[in-house]
Order: structure tokens, then sequence, then C-alpha cells
């Protein structure tokens, strides 16, 4: 028990008053909470009064004995943990102690420092208990139903998918691009599959560097690194008979993937400096804004671990293939924003974010809607609390740089004849953030609405790494 503790809270059941006196006044010096009772029943009644970390009851007691209550205790919600001490061992006795739900089972004599180390390791494991439990509550609560908000009819067959694949165990590939709810899609999927009870564990796989990510992932052994002072269990871990989410999945570095992929075969791993495997029954949803071909045939992702975990595909629309559901996420985001009577949005502000193109998806809408909720006036959000580019679009078509590159003026460059590719409407609208950021890039992916590691990556992919 760490010195951070609080002393744990003990109750002991024992009929011969001075061995009650001496672990009484022993375990005070070891720094514990000690209660004391002559019998079963008494040490019922204390517990009805008190909140009790370990119960230590020996077997032989009047009116009821150390096996009738821990029954008894058994039977109780969020019950101690109880250490059984007896001067008769059987095995008999211990196994049917075991079996009742007891902790541990110490025969007397004992000495008064193994008692005690016996105690704190019971104190800590009720101590986790109750906080998963209180952790699992507050999830649940958090999490009671994935908001996963639509009328669209592409966003319909998404969620068909979603009922179809959740109940297997098939590991689910979702792709789409950065912003557009991959997530909430994965919870979903969670929460309607048979392992809904178990942990949903989520990784960014970009979030981390290379050299932490393989701990983060599978955790580690004491003396693996310098700094590892103790065993950390991996999100990996964490994740058995639940769902593991791998967000950026197509980000992993080459070795990892290859470990990754032995431990999906064989529903195995190591943890970083151990020399046992450790099983492990987990499901797999991945997701990945990029192009899988495109990442699979240069070589950056292996396809054999990509057919691993793409044994099934969502793929998920942007924002402006489906515009129909751009109000109602955003009068939901609205009330989560700002409470149960949200500031009103007018018509001049829907129909610019209606016909608005949206790169970071849902993620920049809810940013977009947070700034204009804090400079909105007199409960209406109107077009001037939104950003330049959403109320004017062609403004995010006018840096120098693309007028020069369509041989005209700004006013060419921000009406061409021809619409422009997709991939060159990304790179403009990057651009023109960047340009209105003055190139600070943690400022440009929260303009976007993306996350740093996309926009570095958008930056390197359209020769964006330097000022133009």
């Amino acid at each position: 028990m760490s010195e951070n503790r609080q002393p744990a809270r003990i109750l002991v059941a024992e009929d011969e008053a001075n061995l009650r006196l001496v672990l009484q006044k022993e375990l005070q010096r070891m720094g514990h909470d000690v209660r004391v009772a002559p019998d079963g029943e008494a040490a019922l009644k204390l517990l009805e009064e008190s909140n009790v970390d370990v119960l230590l009851s020996d077997i032989s007691m009047p009116h009821m004995d150390g096996m009738e209550l821990l029954r008894r205790v058994h039977q109780r919600p969020n019950p101690p943990e109880v250490i059984m001490l007896t001067g008769h061992a059987t095995v008999e006795s211990a196994i049917e102690a075991m079996k009742l739900g007891a902790y541990d089972y110490l025969s007397k004599p004992y000495r008064i420092a193994e008692l005690d180390a016996l105690v704190k390791q019971a104190a800590e494991k009720r101590r986790l208990r109750v906080d998963n439990a209180r952790l699992r509550t507050l999830v649940e609560r958090q999490t009671a139903t994935p908001e996963i908000v639509f009328v669209s009819d592409a966003m319909k067959e998404v969620m068909r998918l979603v009922d179809r694949v959740a109940p297997s165990d098939a590991s689910v590939l979702i792709t789409g691009e950065s912003g557009t709810g991959k997530e909430l899609v994965a919870n979903a999927i969670h929460r309607l599959s048979l392992r809904s009870e178990g942990s949903f564990i989520d990784l960014n796989c970009a979030a981390f560097q290379e050299s932490l990510l393989e701990s983060e992932l599978f955790g580690y052994e004491a003396g693996a690194f310098s700094g590892a002072k103790g065993r950390k269990l991996g999100l990996w871990e964490l994740a058995d008979n639940g769902t593991i989410f791998l967000d950026e999945v197509t980000e992993l570095p080459a070795p990892l993937q290859s470990k990754l992929l032995r431990a999906i075969e064989t529903n195995s791993f190591f943890r970083v400096g151990a020399v046992r495997k450790v099983q492990v029954n987990v499901r797999i949803v991945a997701a990945t804004n990029r192009d899988i071909t495109e990442v699979t045939s240069d070589g950056r992702f292996r396809a054999d671990l990509l057919y691993r975990i793409n044994s099934f595909q969502i793929n998920l629309p942007p924002l402006r293939e489906r515009p129909e559901d751009i109000e109602p996420i955003a009068r939901h985001l609205l009330t989560r924003l700002a409470g149960p009577h949200p500031p009103e949005l007018t018509s001049e502000v829907l129909a610019a974010l209606k016909s608005y193109a949206w790169p970071g998806n849902v993620r920049q809408l809810r940013n977009t809607l947070e700034r204009a909720v804090l400079l909105a006036n007199d409960g209406r959000i109107t077009t001037s609390e939104l950003p330049p580019e959403i109320v004017s679009p062609s403004l995010a078509f006018r840096p120098a740089a693309a007028a020069v590159a369509h041989g005209g003026d700004a006013q060419g460059a921000a009406a061409p004849a021809v619409p422009p590719p997709l991939r060159e409407v990304e790179r403009q609208q990057i651009l023109a953030a960047l340009e209105q950021t003055g190139w600070h890039r943690g400022k440009t992916a929260e303009m976007l609405g993306i996350s740093p590691s996309t926009l570095y990556r958008r930056l390197r992919d359209y020769n964006l790494t330097k000022r133009q």
C-alpha cells in the first residue's frame, strides 16, 4: 500500500478477548483503522454501520461461526475482502473458505508482519474493485448511447452495416476523412456487440512516438527500460474480453505492425521486457483516413495486417456529401455546447453552414459552433460569429500562390470555370488557413477542425512544409 493511500479499514471478528485486543493494537500500530467484534452477529451489525475494506474472521466463534459470516458477507453489495483466521487449519476448511469467496487463509500462530502484508494486498484489491465499478458507471453514464445524429440515406446505410456486423466478432475497418465520427461508429459497434460488458479501449496510433507506442499498446515489465519501476498493463491487455479501437491504424510503424499481426493471429503477446506470453481475447475495430490501397501498395502498411483488420469495412461519407445532416448535427452540437437553451441559428447562418465544404467535417463544425456560442449576442448566432471562409467560401481560394498558379488575378482564381479537383480544394483550404494564422500550425489545425498529426501529414502530402 502506497504512502498516499488512506489507511485500510479493518474489522476483526474474534471471540478470544486477548487475541482480539492484540490484533487491534498491532494493526493500529501498523497504521490501519481497526474495529473489533466478539462474534459473527456483532460483526454483521458493525458492517451495517461502516464501510470496511478487510474483514479478519476467526472460524470457530459462538452464535455465528466464520464460515456462516463469510456467506452472509458475500450476500451484501460491495462486500469487504475476507481473510480467515483459525487455529485448526485443515485442507478441507481452507478449500471451503476459498470457494465461499475468502481472499486468503491464515493458520495460527501467524506473524503480524505477514498479516499486515496480506491486509494491505486485500485492501488494495477491494479499492481497485470499487474504482473499477465507479469508472464503469461513469463511462456508462457519459456514453449511454453513441451520439450519431443523421437523417441522410448515406448514414442510414452506415448504421445498417453497424447493426449487422456488431453482434459478430469480425474485425472492422472504418474508413473516412478526419472528423467524420469514426470513433462514434466504433463505440456503437462495441455497445451493440456481445462484448458490451467488457472494456472499450481506444488508442490513437499517430499520437505517440514510435518508442512509446509498443509499451502503450502491450505494456511492460519492471526493469524493461530506464524508469520502468513496476509492471504496466498495456491497452491490449486492458481490452481483454472487450474491444480495442485503433484509430489512424495506418500510422503504425513497420516493426509494430508485425508484432500486432502476431498478436492478432495468436491471441497472445509479450509485454516489453517479458519472456512469458499473455493470452487475451480482444476484438479489433480500426480506423484510418488514408486511402488503404495507396498505403499498402507503397509498402507503408502490411497487406497481410490489412486483411486481418479488414474483415468488414465501413466507409463514412464526408459531411459535404450529406448536407442534409448539417442542420440536425448543428442543433445537437449546440445543445451539447450551450445547454437546454442554445442560441438560435439565423437562416443566413444555416445557409452558410450547408453550402460550406467542411474539410474538417463534423469536428470542424463543432469547433465553429463552439466559437460562435462564445461570440453570440442576444441568443442568436449570425454570420458575424462565423469564420470568414464559411460565410464567403471564395475567400479560401484567393491566396497569392493560387492566383499565380492559375495564371490570372485573384478574381479569376476565385471563380474558375471548372471546379478544381478535391485534392486541390483541400490544399487551398489548408493554405488559406495557414495564411490566416501566420503559418501557426497549432492554430491552423484548430481552425480546420483536424488533429495536429493529420495537419502535418496533409502538409507533407501537399508539399506545404514551408511558407509559399
